[in-house]
Formats: C-alpha cells, structure tokens, sequence
C-alpha cells in the first residue's frame, strides 16, 4: 500500500495509519469470517493427469484472457452506512464526551474497575464502546511495549484482532440467545485461566438484562471478586431490568442521546465522504427521526440516499425525504397550526385532508403540532428567538410565543397529546385526528382558568360595591339592587339560609359598604336580626360588619317586596292587552292567576284558568 493521504478535515476514520494497516473493509470482512466461518470458493476435483500432447506452436494467451485473470477478484459487497462507519476509536465515538474522559483518566491513574456497564437507548454506541475498552486495555503499541490507552494504535496484533472478531481473549456473548445458568457457568470455569495472548481476558455480554435470574445469581460471586486479568463488559438497553446486585458490581455509564445539531454535523461529513449532495433541511429531518440514535440516522440517511431521484444527480433533498418518511411539510404544519389558533375549522379540516392525500399519517401530523407547541414553549422561556431551518418559521414561531400566553400553549400541548394517544388507538386514525383536532381549535381560545379563578378571588375579596342612594337618582336604585342581591347569593352559597331569607323578605337597604350596612325594614317585623346577619356576613367577606338603621325615605324596597311590585305590573300590563279584555268580556267568570313555575308548561302559555 501507499503512503495514506494527510488527514485535512478532522475525520476521526481518517487518522494517519501505517502502510501496513488494513483497511475497514478487511476488518469488516475478517470479522464476519471470525463469525460465520470462510466460505471457500468451490473448487474441482483433481483429475487425473491427462498424457502430455505437444503444445501447439505459437499458443499465447490473448490480452482478454490476461484481463480477465487480473480481474479475478471478487467485487466487494456493498455495506451500509451504519457499518461502513462504525467507531474504531474514541475519537470516532461521537456524544459521549463525559464517558471518553472518565475513561481516559481510569486508564492514566490505573484505576480500573473490573466490570463496567454501558446502558442506553439503541444506536448510540454501548457494543462499540466496549469493543473499543477492550482494545484499549490490550493495546500494546506499534513496537509491541505500549500499555493501556485511551488511544488504541489499531495496528498492533491485540487491536487488530478485537477489530476483526477474532482475539481468543476477547469473549463476545449475546445474552439474548444464551440465557441460562449453563451459558454463565462455562464463563465462571473459563476466568480461572489467564489470558492466553492479551493482557486481560475480557468478556463483552450484550443485551445483557435478558439472563435469567439464576444465571445473575451464579455470576455474582465471579462478578464480585473476579481474577485480577478478567475484565466483564456489559451493555444493555433495559437498566431497569438488571439486578441491584449486580448494578452495584459494575461502574456503570449512561451512554445519551445524540443531539440534533451533531447527528446532522456527522451526517454531513459522511455524505461529503461518500461523494453524495444532501440538503441541510434533508439532514435535519433525518436527524430529528433518528430520536438520539446514530445507527437509526445512517439507516434513514442509506435509504434516503437510495431513494434519491437519480435525475437530480442523487442529491437528497427535504422533499423526498419527507415523503419517504411520511411526513408533513413544515409550511402545511404552520398554516394547520395557524387555523386551529384562528378557530377556522373548515380550512383546518381542509388542511387535514390535503396533507392525508400527500401521504401523511395522522399520527405524524399530530406529532409535529406537538413540536410546534413545543418550541413555542421554549422560545417563551428562553426569551429569545426561536430555533428553526428558516428565517420564515423562525419569525413564525417567534411571532406565536408573544402572542399566545403560557397557559394557552401548555394547554394547547395537553389537548394535542390527548389527542396523540387517541389517534395511536383508534380504529380510524383520520377521523380521530379531525375530531381531536376540532377539539383544540374550540378549546385554544378560551380563557385561562387560572386567570379567571384569581379575578373572582380577587372580586370575593372586594366584596359587594356600596350601594347609590334613592335621592342620589333613579339610577341607583337598580345599582344596589344588584349588588344586595349578589351579596345575598354569597350568603346563600354560604349556606346561610336563615339569614339569606332575613335579606331577601325583611331588609331594605340604604347603603352597603364593605363592613358596615345601613337598612331598614317593615314595622311588623320585630325580632332581633342583627346576630345571624352578622355572623352570616362574617363568613362571606372574613369582615366585621356594623349594622345600622337609617331613614326609611332613603331605602329600597326588599327584595322579595321588589319581585312582587314586578309582578303586580305585570299583572296589571297584562289585563290591558286586547285580547285578555276580550277574553274577559267573553267569559266573566275568568279570573286570572299567577304564571307558577310548579304548573305544567302547556298551562303556563295561557295566563288565565276558567273556573267553573
């Protein structure tokens, strides 16, 4: 091989190796037939030797021939993103900053632990990091005398080995497949022995929550006090399954999420690499899908490439992207978004239906409202700007955060992922997603209720306004009869009954003020009062009332007084209508009775009874 070409652009797979390194597809390759045996090309049976002829004079092989034999070689099969790119370093292992250097401070003050325990979501890279923790302990350099390192050379003989599946000292071991207690106990006979080649004899247990209670049981001892060249390398993406026992035997890391911005960085250099044009909004939709996971990113960014138009050169565009993944453009979403916040339903509906036809699930549609909200949400707490691909949704969102108040937007997010749950169950998830969707436009304007609930605490605390004098207009007097009657209505709620039939039969008041009270009342009513009202009044307003009696000429009519002088002019506006004059000089035995609210209705349409 040649000399490897200068690393420019910081690609951790591109790190200057020595000329005798091999290369990622050799390691590849080697790993599979470490895994799954060498398959041998078919070769004949040796036929017996035929008797020598004399060679035919001037017999050369002819320059396709020739062609043909250098060419023999077979091609190399095509490997996807995710394994074409698969960390051979730390330097490569991108998102897990906090582990790499816990790791490399271990290794440069000695102190390593003998079982570690990697545990995270699928795809952010916790076989890999334990494939790359094993060559780094066994590493020993290009001139065979390095110890430890948080760089492993990866052209000795131990990296390379690891590398290609193959180090006799390296055990790898899908618990998923190999659950039970024999499975552990072979491991428990095999860490007597030292290592036969390596420094430590290491053993990698993948999915390592699917071994069976009694396999945890027996490999606690071992776990515990394992030979000082035994190192146990877990990974797992169910934490919450593993034993406590055995969680507290292993230095555990949690392995995150990648964020957004780099999975799109990391995806860029990887289509710069493979000669592939992608746009930046293709990238961020892929990266939003991949939820954190590098290997479910490069599976969407293999097939969107594939599913490139080859018109276009193969250039992967946000279009198709989109559509390979079923979702909604982002200009649809806002104006969906911004027809529930209008109340228009029709043109919300009509959205609804546009976006179905081009192929949009609706649980996708209701996934992306969610963002939305969300964002929104985010851009009211941080105050600034939203984040987004375009300076049109930037200035939407941003637009919508001081719009819309925060009780609306957390209350628009739980109707939406109400109506997210609905939509994943329902037997027909577009009908489900109009109905849900009719439900937040209805509900996204009205009022907050916590907003509502402190204006009638703070109009409690008021309490009623004072009441206007009947010499002061005639404009008063139905001004205190509103606000004595609100007052009674508390004392009612209250349940206060005896003092609330007191102020409704009894008490014409002159004045009401917050504390005190002036009234007056009918002669004929002669019992003490003022002990239940005031008590009553206590309780609605937390005051202490003063209770005086003033100038009967200054005083409106109770209110039970008031009710019966309404109904006597009623009465009386009702026996000059034509038509009961005419009823009445019909039948002059008719007499008119009260309009109840206990008679059946067909009775009390007509406001008159004949008595025989």
């Amino acid at each position: 091989m040649g000399d490897s070409p200068e690393n420019t652009d910081g690609l951790p797979w591109e790190t200057d190796v020595e000329d005798d390194a091999p290369s990622a597809a050799e390691l590849e390759a080697a790993g599979q037939d470490s895994m799954f045996g060498d398959t041998p090309e078919p070769q004949a049976a040796p036929a017996p030797e035929p008797a020598p002829t004399p060679a035919p004079a001037s017999v050369e092989p002819s320059a396709a021939a020739i062609q043909t034999q250098e060419s023999a070689e077979p091609a190399q099969p095509y490997r996807v993103l995710a394994r074409k790119y698969r960390p051979q370093t730390f330097a490569e292992l991108i998102g897990q900053d906090a582990m790499v250097r816990t790791l490399a401070n271990a290794i440069a003050r000695d102190r390593l632990a003998h079982a570690f325990l990697m545990t995270g979501v699928r795809g952010v890279g916790k076989t890999s990091t334990a494939r790359l923790i094993a060559k780094a302990l066994n590493c020993i350099g290009p001139d065979g005398e390095g110890g430890p390192t948080i760089s492993p050379c990866g052209v000795c003989e131990p990296c390379t080995a690891i590398a290609e599946g193959r180090h006799i000292d390296v055990i790898e071991m899908d618990a998923a497949s190999h659950t039970g207690v024999d499975d552990v106990r072979e491991i428990i006979e095999a860490v007597r022995y030292a290592a036969v080649s390596a420094r430590y004899k290491i053993y990698i247990i993948d999915e390592v929550h699917m071994l069976s209670r009694n396999a945890f049981n027996a490999l606690l001892k071992t776990l515990e006090e394992p030979p000082a060249h035994v190192k146990f390398l877990f990974a797992t993406t169910e934490v919450d399954k593993l034993p406590v026992t055995v969680l507290s035997r292993t230095q555990r890391f949690d392995l995150r999420r990648i964020p957004v911005e780099l999975l799109e960085a990391h995806f860029a250099e990887i289509c710069r690499k493979e000669g592939v044009e992608a746009e930046d909004e293709a990238l961020h939709i892929a990266a939003n899908a991949a939820e954190g996971s590098v290997r479910d990113g490069l599976s969407i960014l293999d097939q969107a490439i594939a599913h490139a138009d080859m018109d276009t050169g193969g250039k992967v565009t946000a279009d198709r992207v989109r559509d390979m993944l079923g979702l909604a453009d982002r200009g649809a979403q806002r104006r969906l978004f911004a027809h529930i916040l209008d109340g228009d339903a029709k043109a919300a509906l009509a959205a609804v239906d546009d976006q179905y036809a081009l192929g949009v699930e609706p649980l996708a549609l209701m996934r992306s409202l969610m963002d939305l909200t969300h964002r929104i949400a985010l851009t009211q707490v941080s105050g600034s700007e939203a984040e987004a691909t375009t300076a049109e949704e930037r200035d939407q969102l941003t637009e919508w955060s001081k719009r819309l108040e925060v009780g609306q937007v957390h209350r628009l997010w739980q109707l939406l992922l109400k109506g997210h749950e609905e939509v994943r169950h329902a037997p027909d998830p577009l009908v489900s997603a109009r109905m849900a969707l009719l439900r937040v436009l209805h509900a996204a304007g009205m009022p907050d209720p916590g907003k509502l609930a402190k204006q009638l605490e703070e109009l409690a605390a008021r309490g009623p306004a004072p009441a206007a004098s009947a010499g002061e207009g005639g404009a008063g007097a139905p001004t205190a009869a509103l606000d004595w009657e609100e007052l009674i209505e508390k004392v009612s709620a209250a349940g206060k009954l005896q003092a609330e039939s007191i102020m409704r039969l009894q008490i014409r008041p002159i004045s009401v003020e917050m504390g005190k009270l002036v009234y007056t009342r009918d002669a004929k009513y002669g019992d003490a009062i003022e002990p239940v009202l005031k008590d009553a009044l206590y309780a609605v307003t937390e005051t202490r009332w003063q209770l005086e009696t003033g100038d009967p000429a200054l005083a409106t009519p109770s209110l039970e007084e008031q009710r019966q002088a309404k109904a006597e002019a009623a009465k009386a506006a009702m026996k000059e209508h034509p038509m009961v004059k005419a009823v009445e000089a019909a039948f002059p035995d008719a007499e008119m009775i009260e309009d109840r609210a206990d008679v059946p209705p067909m009775q009390r349409e007509v406001p008159w009874n004949r008595r025989a």
